[in-house]
């Protein structure tokens, strides 16, 4: 077995029984909708899916996204682009606001009827005249057309990715609009040089979701975690189809 996965064996496994409230990140509740089967073997057995490379441009693209809307939210005024597409909301400042932003701590929520503590980290976070909070998050990719619809099956990840901030943040006791937007930005790739420059074109995609299938899944997921079962594969899950071709593979080999 790899470094890897000796250590991630030890880090935040699930134990039947414990009085121990269990962390559940926001992401961990959305590999649950791809593949309960994943899911499992990594919460409960403690193995993984490997690891991506990290997104580094991305990262960058929030930490300067988040330093542009600091600004107005010090000043109390609106980002230009908001005023582009005629929204009515401010930045606002909130004093767990760095909190919120922190990967490793976000908004919190302990959902006492199944000992999950629920957490997930939020981008940014506006004000419309109604005084209620809208979850806002950042985007970054590069494309050859516009993206103002979120129309792609991967989108379905961001939506639900959204609808759990809001499900957090009224679980708090905060009054949290049902429409959240994505700032997305797109890099450009028109250009005839790089000339030591990256440019984007930003555009804000509104999002109206529901948060009423979050309190459902918590369940679900608490009696995923407690089954001494091997949740079944979902058909649509590449990583469960190719762990199952390989063995099938190698078993015809011996």
């Amino acid at each position: 077995m790899s470094k890897y996965y000796r250590g991630k064996r030890s880090k935040n496994i699930y134990t039947p029984g414990s009085d121990k409230p269990f962390k559940l990140s926001r992401s961990k509740i959305d590999l649950f909708r791809e593949c309960a089967r994943c899911f499992y073997v990594d919460r409960r057995l403690g193995v993984g899916r490997p690891p991506g490379f990290p997104f580094t441009l991305n990262i960058a693209v929030d930490d300067l996204l988040k330093k542009e809307f600091d600004l107005h939210r010090a000043k109390g005024t609106k980002y230009p682009l908001m005023e582009d597409y005629g929204i009515d909301v401010v930045p606002i400042p909130h004093e767990d606001l760095d909190v919120w932003r922190h990967n490793f701590s976000g908004v919190q929520y302990l959902h006492e009827p199944t000992n999950l503590l629920i957490f997930g980290a939020i981008d940014d976070l506006w004000e419309n005249p109604q005084k209620q909070y809208i979850v806002v998050d950042y985007k970054a990719t590069s494309k050859n057309k516009k993206i103002f619809k979120l129309d792609e099956p991967f989108h379905e990840s961001y939506k639900r990715q959204m609808e759990v901030y809001q499900w957090l943040l009224r679980r708090n006791n905060h009054d949290v609009s049902d429409t959240g937007y994505i700032v997305y930005c797109n890099g450009k790739k028109d250009k005839k040089a790089l000339n030591g420059r990256l440019e984007f074109e930003l555009t804000v995609i509104p999002y109206t979701g529901s948060d009423t299938w979050v309190e459902s899944t918590i369940y679900e997921i608490h009696d995923c975690l407690n089954s001494p079962a091997i949740p079944k594969a979902d058909p649509e899950c590449d990583y469960c189809t190719y762990r199952e071709a390989a063995f099938e593979v190698e078993q015809s080999h011996q």
